[in-house]
């Protein structure tokens, strides 16, 4: 069946259409249209200004993903929108102008969690990629551990207490003066210091927890940087950055590590936006490996938010049944209505 994949969360408009079968998953076009240069200015996300571009590049995007494809929406059979978690005015964008869409047209609607979307990604690059494995989901908003069930049901087993890693990585980058995003320019900065020249806290908790808090990682850094500042000494950017890196990298591959000891997965998906840190898809290769499984990572240009990780999700929950009416609501809340 052909699948129409509609993203909106935060700040990445994009529409993709695919082709998805019991033994094929292929995709026909994943159209992005990305806020990065607007945001820029800003030196993060402004979400009102992410809202009303969405509005402006919603119809064009999904009109180009169709004509990219070769298909109409007569031969969609499904138009899986992310419904949440998120930014709620973007969200709300994506799922209105997803409900007109089938409802005028006579589609199945199906609602998409945004986290499972971006585990979902792994499918489309992984053709041998089947439940159960174990799923890190590390992005700007998430850093979280499940255990993959099916390709619909998830258990969280460990997640942030506070902050996630792409936020932290972003927050420390703008400090030191790295161009928005500052995790990507963190990642090739980290490669020109010393990872063990500054001392910083692991943000992985406690052996009888899964769980992280990157919070006093993110305030011993800053305090590093006022240090360095109130005493007329030049932060050293380079090896801040490779320290950082360290840091958060050890921190999630501790904790993968330790789940992998305690429930014996074959298979680790790294997913979400951070996944694309190279020294993250380094470690957690290293961790898989010495843990006995695989490690399995969509390509880069699935890493981020992007309609066909939208429209592989919508995929399997449509095979599970689920479907939303045009009373579907967006939810900024990691466990919205519709999946209890």
């Amino acid at each position: 069946m052909y699948i129409l994949g509609i993203e909106s969360s935060c700040d990445e408009t994009s529409a993709a259409v695919l082709c998805m079968e019991e033994d094929r998953r292929k995709i026909l076009s994943n159209m992005v249209a990305s806020q990065i240069e607007t945001h820029r200015l800003y030196g993060g996300v402004v979400p009102e200004i992410a809202s009303r571009a969405h509005i402006e590049a919603i119809t064009g995007i999904t009109s180009e993903a169709l004509k990219t494809a070769g298909v109409t929406l007569s031969d969609i059979g499904a138009v899986a929108v992310t419904a949440a978690p998120g930014l709620i005015g973007a969200l709300l964008v994506g799922v209105n102008f997803a409900k007109s869409l089938a409802y005028a047209n006579g589609i199945p609607l199906v609602p998409v969690n945004h986290i499972k979307a971006h585990v979902a990604a792994a499918y489309l690059s992984d053709p041998q990629l089947k439940p159960p494995f174990l799923a890190v989901v590390v992005s700007g908003g998430h850093t979280s551990l499940f255990e993959v069930c099916s390709y619909t049901e998830f258990k969280e087993i460990g997640a942030t207490r506070d902050d996630a890693a792409g936020e932290a990585f972003d927050k420390i980058g703008r400090v030191i003066g790295l161009p928005y995003p500052g995790g990507a320019a963190l990642d090739k900065l980290a490669y020109e210091g010393d990872p063990h020249a500054i001392k910083l806290p692991s943000p992985a908790l406690g052996k009888e927890t899964l769980d992280f808090s990157f919070s006093g990682l993110k305030t011993a850094a800053l305090n590093y940087i006022n240090t360095c500042r109130q005493s007329g000494t030049e932060v050293p950017r380079a090896d801040l950055a490779a320290s950082y890196t360290h840091a958060i990298v050890e921190g999630v591959a501790a904790k993968t590590a330790q789940a992998l000891s305690e429930r014996r997965y074959k298979t680790v998906v790294l997913a979400g936006g951070v996944a694309a840190n190279s020294h993250l898809r380094r470690r957690l290769e290293e961790i898989a490996i010495a843990g006995g499984a695989r490690l399995s990572v969509p390509p880069i240009a699935l890493c981020g938010d992007n309609g066909a990780m939208v429209a592989a999700a919508g995929y399997f929950a449509y095979c599970a049944g689920q479907r939303a009416g045009t009373d579907l609501n967006a939810s900024a809340e990691d466990h919205p209505v519709w999946e209890q």
